[in-house]
């Protein structure tokens, strides 16, 4: 009886763990709450280019480098308040255009084209760095600084992502963690 009694107590033990991590893994670590984002699910293809006539085309001045305080991307309970991809495909947040001053660049694709390949036949793990540099391989990448606030809780040394191009913004490409079905905008910075 004792035996049996200390069995039950260690598999009551073990799934109060697992539950725990669970948790922890939730909204601490930015794991969205919804099954419909994230999870290990890899969209089938980029997004669509926006539609509409896009404004002109700016360099913006630094104090408008990040998105309207307003501005929501968790459009339904448990998303992220991050751009994201719904499983039924569907990029939240990839809406402003080819105008928007917050990805102009002067140069586009100044340090070549990433040629590593695009999309779900090519999911990556990430090898280390942080924001303004990571890597995988032997492409190196940087986010966008519109977009640092949206990659918080990517785990620099594991994340699976995914290479999409940019329909919209010439010289960016959109890099989608697997993990929490988030995704920024990054450029390449080649492969030294």
């Amino acid at each position: 009886m004792k035996r049996h009694v200390g069995l039950v107590f260690v598999v009551l033990i073990s799934t109060l763990a697992v539950l725990a991590q669970e948790k922890r893994q939730g909204g601490e670590q930015g794991r969205p709450a919804s099954r419909d984002v994230g999870h290990g699910h890899i969209p089938s293809h980029g997004p669509p280019p926006a539609k509409g006539q896009p404004p002109k085309a700016q360099a913006a001045p630094r104090e408008q480098q990040r998105p309207p305080e307003n501005r929501s991307f968790a459009d339904r309970a448990g998303h992220p308040e991050a751009p994201h991809v719904h499983k039924n495909d569907q990029w939240v947040g990839h809406d402003t255009g080819r105008g928007d001053p917050r990805f102009h660049l002067d140069h586009p694709w100044e340090h070549g084209r990433f040629t590593g390949g695009f999309g779900r036949s090519h999911v990556f793990r990430l090898a280390g760095g942080g924001p303004s540099r990571f890597w995988f391989g032997n492409f190196y990448f940087s986010v966008a600084p519109a977009d640092i606030d949206f990659c918080g809780d990517w785990l620099w040394g594991s994340d699976q992502v995914v290479i999409y191009e940019d329909p919209d913004h010439d010289g960016w490409y959109l890099a989608y963690n697997v993990r929490l079905g988030t995704y920024v905008h990054v450029m390449y910075l080649g492969n030294p």
